[in-house]
């Protein structure tokens, strides 16, 4: 019997879990974790994103608020934005929602981020950190699958989870996490020669690679566990992930939907991360 990952019903789990322990830090010291949201332009995908995660934090008793600029905004008028944030003690948590426009540079404006309040995990100190197993604010979408995988007590230790992608935001921080974790790691990607001949021998598969319906059940060891990061929309309009679901799913012991398995789960860490990031500017000031 299959098990379905459910990220909906994890996410949730947390989401009270999260919501309990903030309401108890406002009594405690009338104070609440606050996150600000920056985004530039008017992507719609990225303003639907932005709003989740602002009707999210308040759904846990965050403030929450975002900062719309135009696509026109300058590189160092948005450097100067996030500076002022940076400097704002009321404001625990900071993301820039990405992508953004073309005259902008993307890492340096990540690096601006005061690393204490980066929770997107993104900030080179924190991906540092992470590489060297640091304490640090992982990124949201790989702490997602780790809770996953936690929640749903799937062995991690000593087995081989082979990451197909090795993007910044996905493929290599959830390497480092599964070897954390004491996973035997592989990476590959799409310049990799006999891809299928790595993923057949994977306990632990997680498909990050931006293509629908990518991995197909001949790529697969029957009873290995399948995470599925891949959004992608098809010309129906269809959600779907990287993973062809219906075939794979009979081979497999366990794997994550799309929509409903990792998806919800990167928000909620955002929210976690914004909470950690609140609980130690107590303790630092």
């Amino acid at each position: 019997m299959t098990q379905m990952i459910d990220g909906k019903h994890v996410a949730s789990v947390l989401r009270k879990q999260i919501k309990e322990e903030t309401a108890q830090w406002l009594n405690q010291t009338g104070k609440t974790p606050k996150l600000s949201v920056l985004i530039v332009g008017e992507n719609p995908a990225s303003q639907s994103y932005v709003r989740n995660k602002e009707k999210s934090a308040r759904e846990v008793g965050f403030t929450s608020e975002t900062i719309k600029l135009p696509e026109t905004t300058t590189a160092s008028e948005l450097l100067m934005q996030i500076e002022r944030l940076n400097q704002d003690d009321d404001v625990h948590g900071i993301l820039v929602q990405l992508p953004l426009p073309k005259q902008m540079d993307e890492q340096a404006v990540i690096g601006q981020i005061a690393v204490h309040k980066d929770v997107d995990g993104f900030h080179p100190e924190q991906v540092g950190a992470l590489s060297i197993g640091l304490e640090s604010l992982e990124p949201c979408t790989p702490a997602g699958i780790v809770q996953l995988l936690k929640y749903y007590e799937i062995e991690v230790e000593g087995k081989h989870a082979v990451v197909v992608g090795r993007s910044n935001i996905v493929g290599k921080p959830v390497a480092n996490m599964l070897l954390k974790l004491n996973a035997t790691v592989t990476v590959v990607h799409s310049r990799t020669k006999d891809l299928a001949s790595f993923t057949k021998r994977a306990d632990i598969l997680i498909v990050a690679i931006g293509k629908p319906y990518f991995l197909t059940a001949d790529m697969v060891k029957k009873g290995a566990v399948v995470i599925d990061v891949g959004i992608n929309r098809t010309a129906e309009g269809k959600l779907v992930g990287d993973v062809a679901f219906e075939t794979v799913q009979k081979k497999v012991s366990g794997i994550t939907p799309v929509p409903g398995g990792v998806g919800p789960m990167t928000i909620t860490m955002l929210l976690a991360n914004t909470l950690a990031a609140f609980k130690k500017s107590l303790t630092t000031k």
